[in-house]
């Protein structure tokens, strides 16, 4: 289930991305960690609606963007001192480092 912001305008919605707002940060990474092993590319992660003209926005995040996300995600959640989280993001980390280590191989193994 995605998340839902509502915000008066889309620049509104431009700044709390522009502001690192950890509540952004959490919709993405829940995201991540609710679909490590789903074999769907693409993953609805929020929505944002304006209440100015109605617009809705759907944010998605590609599986590829997977581990770049919980990297970059990691020092927000330090910051926010919020510990028990880091322990999962550093767990899928490693499960998607290791995951890509193991299809490196696979495909090594394909070309001999």
């Amino acid at each position: 289930m995605a998340i839902e912001f509502e915000v008066e305008r889309p620049e509104d919605f431009e700044k709390l991305i522009h502001d690192k707002d950890i509540r952004i940060t959490k919709a993405l990474t829940n995201t991540i960690l609710k679909n490590l092993k789903s074999k769907k590319r693409h993953h609805h992660a929020l929505s944002i609606i304006c209440n100015e003209d109605g617009t809705i926005f759907d944010v998605t995040i590609d599986k590829k963007d997977f581990l770049p996300s919980l990297t970059s995600a990691l020092p927000a959640y330090e910051n926010e001192e919020l510990y028990e989280e880091c322990g999962k993001i550093v767990d899928a980390i490693d499960y998607l480092k290791m995951k890509d280590k193991l299809s490196e191989c696979v495909e090594g193994l394909k070309k001999k």
